[in-house]
């Protein structure tokens, strides 16, 4: 094994401006004209082929081994999220209502640096790494539109890794697990529709919100009393908009929010008892209930051969890290769409660290990571995809 840790160590002032600067000037997604003029610019001055605008503000680029070998796709995302920063930090966002509050600033640096440490070992590579800068990963469909365009062929790729910095875990700790890791996730909407009136007279309308708010507490029972405790799902309603002022019953109510899974067969169960709730509510309250479900993404599942490949470099390189083998989250990811054309491994790499106030959640305005991360990570993907390039032939 190369000492990918010295090598990741020896650029980490490369790998933390480039976050920084990706930090300070985040944009969302299908708008990453900044970031990808950036992305491409650094991998041409590797040498490498690099095709733009791929996907809309995708990024593409091939680094040829010296050696035969597989084909091994990388794949890190770069859209930020319409949410107003309040870090404080000097490298805090100039774009107002839009902020790095998911760790994708670090993964295009984690990505770059990885390109710059595997180009160093190119005459010794066995095999192709083909690098995926990916826009609209946050609900969007990046990853679909990038596989629309052909991100996926010429060449393609034997397998793949993508990873995730993660607020959830302190840094020194690895989440590295096969099958599924993340959930399908799925939009719905919902319209309730009854008859307005005055507040004072409730008797004379078909109130809506009353319905909407039944509907809110009656679908809790879908997870909790649907699903076995021994597998998992999640109904939320996350948005209820209806109404103008305090003695108007408004006609209609519209809500929306999401469903997460990760079998199939859990799927089938908590939409049919969703929509039988919606009807039930809808006769009961005297309102028309309408639905829509709309699905985001497929899960994320783990190729269990090439994760425990994964597990062992974890192993060598960080042996005083806490890596997590059965490690699961309900959220959602477009890495999967990809997975299911191509086998891989997603892992995530702790990266809070309470002692610096540096563990904000995810999607939070005052998410910020712990800087050590990043020069793991770096570390930690270009070792993978070496040493698996090596293995997988």
């Amino acid at each position: 094994m190369y000492d990918f840790i010295s090598e990741a160590k020896d650029i980490f002032d490369y790998t933390r401006t480039l976050r920084r600067d990706f930090h300070h000037h985040p944009e969302l997604g299908f708008q990453e004209l900044r970031t990808s003029e950036i992305v491409a610019r650094e991998l041409k001055a590797l040498g490498m082929e690099v095709a733009t605008g791929v996907g809309k503000t995708g990024v593409v680029a091939v680094l040829e081994g010296g050696r035969p070998g597989p084909v091994a796709l990388l794949r890190f995302d770069m859209d930020a999220l319409p949410i107003q920063e309040e870090t404080g930090a000097e490298y805090a966002s100039v774009n107002p209502g839009v902020m790095h509050a998911c760790g994708h600033d670090g993964h295009i640096a984690i990505g770059l640096s990885v390109a710059r440490i595997l180009h160093t070992y190119q005459a010794n590579l066995a095999g192709t790494v083909k690098f995926i800068f990916q826009p609209a990963e946050e609900g969007l469909g990046g990853a679909e539109a990038m596989i629309a365009e052909g991100a996926l062929e010429n060449p393609k790729a034997d397998f793949c890794l993508a990873l995730h910095l993660w607020n959830e875990r302190p840094y020194g700790w690895l989440g590295i697990s096969p099958g599924p890791v993340m959930t399908a996730g799925e939009l719905f909407k919902i319209r309730v529709t009854g008859k307005g009136g005055h507040g004072a007279l409730p008797h004379l309308a078909k109130d809506p919100v009353l319905a909407a708010a039944t509907i809110v507490t009656t679908i809790q029972s879908v997870a909790s009393r649907n699903v076995s405790p021994l597998q998992s799902a999640v109904v939320s309603v996350t948005a209820i908009h209806g109404g103008e002022t305090f003695n108007v019953i408004p006609p209609r109510i519209e809500m929306q929010g999401t469903i997460r899974t990760f079998e199939p067969e859990v799927r089938s169960r908590v939409t049919e008892r969703f929509q039988e709730i919606l009807a039930g509510v809808a006769q009961a309250m005297d309102c028309q209930v309408e639905v829509e479900i709309t699905s985001l993404t497929p899960p994320v599942i783990n190729e269990r051969r090439i994760t425990t490949e994964v597990q062992q470099i974890a192993g060598q390189l960080f042996p005083k890290f806490n890596m997590d083998k059965d490690f699961r989250t309900m959220v959602s990811e477009d890495m999967a769409f990809v997975m299911e054309e191509v086998p891989g491994c997603f892992f995530f790499v702790g990266s809070a660290n309470s002692e610096k106030g540096l563990d904000a959640p995810h999607h939070h305005p005052k998410f910020d990571i712990e800087e050590g991360a990043l020069e793991a990570a770096t570390a930690f993907m270009s070792a993978a995809t070496a040493n698996l390039l090596v293995g997988g032939r």
